[in-house]
């Protein structure tokens, strides 16, 4: 059956945070989850940007309750001190959606000196993560949805002892199986652990997003890609639909990735991933994010404490 922001369940109560949130498909998330009674956190980098994103949605949605909280996810110190706010506020998480990311810049690294899209878009959600693992995991029926890529099938899993050249969207298709492999494994954990919380993965398809004006080391790859996005994608409100569903349909199960039907546009659906190999992957990512980072992802250190009211 097709699936819309129409079928989003009623979220009121609830606690969502949404990383890149003043813009493309985590503005859009945003919105929906704020329209259905979700109070929502948009963690983004710019303040500029997000507090007049933040009002056109209270604007468009009287009721509705959102706070901003910088963050950048280039910088692990500005991550613990996101997650710290946010902690400080808040004691049970229901929904972190890592939605945030770079795709195909030119060479860069973080403030901490990591490669810039493994930087971004993993290690700044392993940390950002690990940080609010505590509120997560004591919330029930909590969910992690990482956003994934179509480009994940193109990615090689990491192996810090390999040097490798850099090109840009080699860096952004690991980048993209880091987030899957993530996600996995953090499934693998709740599973193990007994807790209700569950990890899922979503990617939005071929959607014409904002993601693509940064891109600028694009190269023969985006010149083919980026017009045929402009003019046959799908528009950010139905990218945005798989991450929303993967958030808050409750017959969407942990482990499962939530994607277009027609893998690059349609409805979203769930599907199992099965990638062979990928235990051995999940290991080697868990190794060197926590050994980078100094923080661990861990469901099974953490006390039983789950919360049966608010």
């Amino acid at each position: 059956m097709p699936w819309s922001a129409a079928d989003i369940p009623r979220q009121d109560g609830r606690v969502a945070v949404v990383t890149g949130g003043s813009g493309g498909l985590g503005l859009v998330t945003v919105a929906a989850l704020a329209a259905r009674g979700a109070h929502v956190i948009m963690a983004a980098r710019s303040r500029a940007r997000a507090l007049p994103a933040r009002d056109r949605i209270l604007s468009d949605h009287p009721g509705a309750t959102v706070d901003v909280v910088l963050l950048d996810l280039a910088e692990l110190a500005s991550v613990a001190r996101a997650a710290g706010e946010i902690l400080a506020a808040h004691r049970t998480i229901d929904l972190l959606i890592n939605n945030a990311g770079v795709m195909a810049v030119p060479p860069a690294t973080t403030v901490d000196g990591f490669e810039i899209h493994l930087g971004v878009n993993h290690l700044g959600h392993w940390a950002l993560t690990a940080h609010l693992l505590p509120a997560i995991a004591r919330t029930p029926g909590a969910r992690v949805v990482t956003l994934t890529s179509g480009a994940q099938h193109f990615g090689r899993p990491l192996d810090p002892t390999t040097p490798r050249g850099y090109e840009g969207w080699r860096a952004y298709d690991d980048s993209k199986l880091a987030n899957r492999h993530f996600a996995q494994g953090l499934e693998r954990q709740f599973r193990a652990a007994g807790r209700s919380a569950r990890a899922v993965t979503a990617h939005p398809g071929f959607a014409n997003s904002d993601l693509m004006d940064r891109a600028t080391a694009a190269g023969p790859r985006g010149a083919i890609m980026f017009p045929m996005a402009r003019r046959f994608g799908m528009s950010v409100e139905r990218g945005a639909l798989s991450q929303l569903r993967a958030a808050t349909d409750p017959r969407v199960q942990g482990g499962t990735m939530v994607g277009p039907r027609l893998q690059i546009s349609g409805p979203p659906v769930a599907r199992r991933l099965i990638r062979p190999g990928a235990g051995r992957a999940i290991r080697a990512l868990w190794r060197f994010s926590r050994d980078a980072t100094g923080l661990d992802v861990d469901v099974a250190s953490l006390p039983a404490d789950p919360v049966t009211c608010r």
